[in-house]
């Protein structure tokens, strides 16, 4: 039985300690050139705004419950809450024009875009980069907002 056992367990051994698994390489994804970066900055953009936008929607919902409640207070204690209303419907703004320009950006961007002018082509996507930093970046200053506006309320 030791017999077996022992040239099998250095076989495994020998197997494990082979260094070309895909750990050890450097990743294939990298990027090589500006395009590839610009590319990847893009997706990576996309892919926050994207992972975000669940909790957008579930902004806009709570601060339009927040709205319609005050709406149904008496008139004078809708008076006290004008500030906190205003707030709120800048918030609201925010989170729609966030909403607005994930679908607007998702809808006109082009991947394939001078495929064959690679000028043009560099051109565009640095572009886009910077529509899907600003995307982006509205995505998550309003959700902060949002956030922030909604804790008074808990």
């Amino acid at each position: 039985m030791k017999k077996i056992i022992l040239p099998l367990l250095l076989v495994v051994v020998a197997f494990a300690c082979n260094n070309n698994h895909d750990g050890h390489k450097p990743s294939d994804k990298a990027p090589k050139t500006l395009e590839d970066s610009l590319i990847r900055d893009i997706d990576d953009g996309h892919i926050v705004g994207m992972s975000k936008m669940a909790k957008l929607h579930k902004a806009q919902q709570n601060v339009k419950r927040a709205l319609d409640s005050i709406a149904v207070l008496p008139a004078n204690t809708q008076q006290t809450a004008a500030e906190y209303v205003a707030a709120l419907n800048k918030v609201a703004e925010d989170l729609n024009y966030a909403d607005f320009a994930m679908e607007k950006w998702m809808t006109e961007y082009n991947p394939d875009s001078s495929v064959n002018d690679k000028e043009k082509r560099l051109l565009y996507l640095q572009s886009e980069q910077m529509k899907v930093g600003k995307m982006k970046n509205a995505i998550l200053s309003s959700l902060q907002k949002a956030d922030s506006i909604l804790q008074v309320t808990k």
